[in-house]
């Protein structure tokens, strides 16, 4: 699951990246609202926890413009304690509001809730013309032949599955596989994705992942056309 943390605070902020993402979960961090607020718009996030008191642009800004584009599940974190805060948060869209100081185990089980909730609930398997991926067993087969990959290139097969038909950046993939930003000057997503492709896509006639010259790659079948993009 994918997280974007708005918190300005470098120590709070630091803390929870950390706590998040030793309890399994993918944390992106802003530190300034308008920063994200664009990480937002511009990424698919399973959850947005957000402070309220935020350089730029504030929390209720932020929730306000979510809510006019895009129905993902906010949290608020904030110091902001009084009622009236709590009510303007959750009549704004929130899915729930949680005043500092804060127990991160109360923190931890208010974002499985959220999650748990049926229109956030990820897939446990993928399937793409003859491709079928199994996550819970972690299991890739075409045409019912087993494919063995290695842990980043099952990772990297299952985030191009899962955003099946949208156009994914380098820096994109990188950040969501490698936990990177991503370096112009270094070949890794190319590299990853010659190697999946030789095991997913080269023996079999009909080719699922395409290059989209000059942005990145997509994940989609295309049978009237060859894929050229292949060496």
């Amino acid at each position: 699951m994918h997280i974007l943390l708005i918190e300005d605070d470098t120590k709070t902020g630091e803390y929870l990246k950390k706590g998040l993402g030793e309890s399994g979960y993918q944390v992106d961090w802003a530190t300034h609202g308008a920063d994200g607020l664009h990480m937002a718009l511009e990424n698919r996030y399973d959850l947005i926890v957000l402070d309220v008191m935020l350089p730029g642009i504030d929390g209720w800004q932020i929730i306000e413009v979510l809510r006019a584009k895009q129905d993902v599940p906010v949290l608020f974190l904030t110091a902001r304690d009084q009622l009236q805060d709590r009510i303007r948060g959750l009549e704004l869209g929130a899915d729930d509001y949680l005043v500092k100081p804060f127990s991160f185990t109360e923190l931890l089980l208010r974002i499985r809730t959220i999650l748990r909730r049926g229109v956030v609930r990820e897939a446990d398997h993928f399937h793409l013309a003859d491709l079928e991926l199994d996550l819970l067993r972690r299991r890739v087969t075409r045409q019912q032949q087993v494919i063995v990959l290695t842990n980043k290139e099952f990772a990297l097969l299952h985030l191009l599955l899962r955003r099946e038909g949208d156009v994914l950046s380098r820096a994109q993939i990188a950040s969501e596989v490698w936990d990177m930003n991503f370096d112009s000057d270094t070949n890794v997503v190319d590299v990853a994705i010659k190697r999946l492709r030789s095991k997913v896509d080269l023996p079999y006639p009909v080719k699922l992942i395409h290059t989209v010259r000059g942005i990145g790659y997509v994940c989609e079948v295309r049978p009237c056309a060859p894929d050229a993009s292949l060496p």
